[in-house]
């Protein structure tokens, strides 16, 4: 719009693959698959899907198909009941936890796009907060995601890396999710899980960067 009316945008666009963008792919993916075995994804400014690492298959294996249909939004993937949302053992905490993410990154954006979004996952079940203080010393200091795999809750902590000095649009927007083990049984799960597929390689382990 701004270029049909004879204005240059302030900052360029370029999709990923983009030459321009090589040495950014090769960051990203220098992070992902440096944070195997344990789950890390990058999203874009809409929290689509944009990349991932193979640990984040244990937060997608159960998902139905319509979930995993590109393009992917991992805030939909997480709360719909089709999706995280039955194994997620502190689904009402980890659901206030993402709304209110997503509230504040709609406000600050003024993007219409997350306005919708945010709307959207308010009207999945979810369940009520618990008000209770929490009892361990994780929870009294971020929220934790907890998570049902098999007979074991797996439980984690999240950080969000993003890209300090952008001067493109793309780039902006992009975000890598990354999950870290809060306990040593989920370390030892998920260090398992790898050795058991070996195979189960970050492109970036065969030059795709």
């Amino acid at each position: 719009m701004l270029l049909a009316g004879g204005y240059a945008p302030a900052f360029p666009r370029h999709e990923l693959g983009e030459t321009e963008l090589t040495p950014v792919r090769a960051a990203v993916w220098r992070i992902l698959d440096g944070h195997s075995p344990y789950p890390a994804l990058l999203v874009d400014q809409h929290w689509h899907l944009v990349d991932a690492n193979p640990a984040v298959a244990l937060f997608t294996m159960d998902a139905q198909p319509h979930l995993l249909t590109a393009p992917i939004n991992v805030l939909r993937l997480s709360l719909h009941p089709d999706g995280l949302a039955p194994r997620i053992v502190n689904l009402p905490e980890w659901r206030a936890h993402l709304l209110k993410r997503l509230q504040q990154q709609a406000a600050t954006t003024n993007d219409p796009i997350l306005y919708d979004l945010h709307e959207e996952l308010r009207g999945y079940p979810g369940g009520d907060v618990d008000t209770t203080p929490p009892g361990d010393a994780l929870s009294r200091v971020l929220v934790p995601l907890r998570y049902r795999h098999g007979d074991q809750e797996l439980s984690f902590v999240s950080t969000t890396t993003l890209f300090g000095t952008p001067r493109e649009v793309t780039v902006a927007g992009l975000a890598v999710e990354a999950f870290f083990p809060a306990d040593s049984a989920t370390t030892q799960t998920l260090r398992a899980r790898a050795d058991h597929d070996p195979a189960a390689r970050h492109p970036a382990a065969a030059g795709g960067g």
